[in-house]
């Protein structure tokens, strides 16, 4: 399998005890990430409440790929926090920390402690679009059928 060199800087709160973000089984496509907080303490998240949680880490992506900040299904599973605009998108020109947005859709507080794997990232190319303008596009049997239009729960 290829890879892409990715230079990534540590900065002063990331915990030198942590490893950089790897992938946990042989077989995951994206990279866990931790909460790597100032105070190595715990962030309490409200019910609805949103978060950035910090993570300690630039990145300095490749020009032609993002990384997309994915939910942990275990986290999702386990507790109410949720990334609310997954997948989130790290563009190859961003240099500030890496941060990871999280809602809490419980109706109880949730806490992230330091440490805490609260995501994953994966390296994703992008492709520059060129538009070209039409008068009509190529019909199909779907035709203009949108939301809940390809077939019914069954």
């Amino acid at each position: 399998m290829e890879s892409v060199l990715v230079q990534v800087k540590k900065l002063s709160h990331f915990d030198e005890s942590f490893e950089l973000p790897r992938f946990e089984t042989p077989g995951s496509a994206g990279l866990d990430i931790r909460a790597s907080l100032e105070d190595k303490g715990e962030m309490v998240i409200k019910p609805f409440e949103r978060v950035l949680v910090p993570t300690g880490l630039n990145v300095a992506i490749p020009k032609g790929y993002e990384i997309q900040v994915r939910p942990r299904s275990g986290l999702s599973y386990k507790t109410g926090l949720m990334i609310p605009n997954s997948p989130g998108t790290i563009d190859s020109d961003y240099r500030g920390e890496l941060k990871v947005l999280l809602v809490n859709l419980s109706q109880k507080n949730e806490v992230v402690e330091h440490g805490m794997r609260v995501a994953q990232l994966l390296l994703c190319p992008t492709w520059r679009i060129k538009w070209d303008e039409v008068d009509e596009l190529a019909s199909t049997e779907r035709g203009e059928g949108g939301f809940g239009s390809t077939g019914v729960n069954s």
